[in-house]
C-alpha cells in the first residue's frame, strides 16, 4: 500500500512538473524565435492596417506591439499574420500564431468549446446597418426585404438572421469571406445594405467611392466585446496577454502616459510606484521584467493614448469614447488592481 501511494505520489509531482514547464510554452518559444506571431485583420482602418511604407497600424496592432514591448522591451518585434473572420481561429488553434487580435467577438460557444481564452475587451462594440442616404430609410425596422452584405464566419452573420427573425421580417443575404469584398459589393450596388460592428462600419464607409452618400441607421443590435484571445492551456501566456491590457487601462487611470512615464517613476504614489515596477517586482510572476509596464508605455503609451491614435475623434473614424472610456469617466473600462 505504502509503495502504490509513493508511486501515486510520484506520479502527481511529474504530471505537476510537466503542467509547469507546459505553462511556459509560449514565452519561451517566443523568446527563442525572437518575435511575437500576432494575428490581425486583413485590412479594417483604425484596427489593423498597413500604411503606405507597408507598416501595421491600429488599435488591434498596437496591442500585438504591447505585448512584444512587454516580452523584449522592444515593440518591433513583432511577425503580423493579416487573417480573414474564417482563417483567424484554426491559426490560433494550429499554433501558427501566439495571440490573435483581430476585432474578435468574446462569445461563449468561442470560449468553452474553441479552445480559445479572451484577455480582454479593448473596445466595446455593437452591430449596425449602413444604407445608401438615397433610399430614405431612416430606421433597420424599414429593411425588410433588402439584400444585406455580411461577411462569412463572424458573429454578424449570426446576429443578422436574429435580428430579422425577431422582427418578422424578410431578407436576402450576401455573405462574403473577405471584408474588403463585402464593402466593394455594397458599393458597387450588389445589395441594400452593410452590416458589421459599428467600428467597422465607420471603417468601411472610409474605403466607398462616396463615403458622405452613405448613413449608419441608429440601432445596435447586439453587444459585440472585441478583444485579444490566445489558446487555453497556458496560463502563464494568458497572464501575459490579459495583464498587458489591465496595465494599458491602469496607466491611464493613474496617468501615467508615453510622454511622461520616465518621471512617473519617481512619483510617490504607491499605485503608480507598483503599475511601474519601483515597488516590489511584479513582472517576475509572470515571468517577465521588472520594468514590463514601463517597456509597454514607452512603446505605445496607455490604453487612451492607443484610442486616440487609432479610432479617437481626430482621426478620419471620428469615433467617440462612450462606453470605451474609464469606469472614472462614464464608461465600462477597468484595468484590474496591480498590487
Amino acid at each position: 500500500m505504502k509503495s502504490k501511494l509513493l508511486t501515486a505520489a510520484l506520479g502527481l509531482t511529474i504530471a505537476g512538473l510537466a503542467g509547469g514547464a507546459a505553462s511556459a510554452q509560449t514565452l519561451d518559444t517566443v523568446k527563442e524565435r525572437g518575435a511575437l506571431r500576432c494575428g490581425v485583420n486583413t485590412g479594417l482602418p483604425g484596427f489593423a492596417s498597413q500604411n503606405d511604407q507597408g507598416e501595421w497600424q491600429g488599435l488591434d496592432v498596437d496591442y500585438c506591439k504591447a505585448v512584444a514591448a512587454a516580452v523584449f522591451g522592444d515593440p518591433s518585434k513583432v511577425q503580423y499574420s493579416p487573417l480573414s473572420a474564417v482563417q483567424r481561429f484554426p491559426a490560433l488553434q494550429n499554433n501558427e500564431i501566439d495571440m490573435l487580435a483581430r476585432n474578435t467577438t468574446w462569445t461563449m460557444d468561442r470560449d468553452t468549446t474553441l479552445g480559445l481564452a479572451f484577455a480582454g475587451v479593448n473596445y466595446y462594440d455593437g452591430q449596425g446597418f449602413m444604407v445608401k442616404k438615397e433610399l430614405g430609410v431612416n430606421s433597420a425596422l424599414e429593411l425588410s426585404g433588402a439584400t444585406v452584405c455580411v461577411q462569412s464566419g463572424t458573429t454578424t452573420e449570426l446576429n443578422l438572421a436574429d435580428y430579422f427573425r425577431t422582427n418578422k421580417m424578410d431578407y436576402n443575404p450576401v455573405v462574403i469571406e473577405a471584408q474588403s469584398d463585402v464593402n466593394s459589393a455594397y458599393d458597387s450596388g450588389r445589395c441594400d445594405v452593410l452590416t458589421t460592428d459599428a467600428s467597422g462600419l465607420a471603417a468601411s464607409r472610409l474605403e466607398l467611392k462616396n463615403p458622405d452618400d452613405n448613413v449608419i441607421l441608429p440601432e445596435i443590435i447586439s453587444k459585440e466585446p472585441l478583444g485579444p484571445a490566445v489558446r487555453q492551456g497556458d496560463d502563464q501566456w494568458f497572464n501575459i496577454v490579459k495583464w498587458t491590457h489591465f496595465a494599458l487601462l491602469d496607466a491611464e487611470e493613474l496617468g501615467v502616459t508615453q510622454a511622461n512615464v520616465e518621471d512617473m517613476m519617481k512619483s510617490d504614489n504607491p499605485e503608480i510606484r507598483r503599475l511601474l515596477g519601483e515597488d516590489k517586482d511584479f513582472g517576475a510572476s509572470i515571468g517577465l521584467s521588472k520594468d514590463w509596464v514601463v517597456n509597454i508605455i514607452k512603446a505605445v503609451g496607455n490604453y487612451g493614448e492607443i484610442f486616440e491614435r487609432n479610432i479617437g475623434v481626430d482621426t478620419p473614424l471620428k469615433i467617440q469614447r462612450g462606453q470605451n472610456a474609464l469606469w472614472t469617466k462614464g464608461g465600462i473600462q477597468y484595468g484590474m488592481p496591480i498590487r
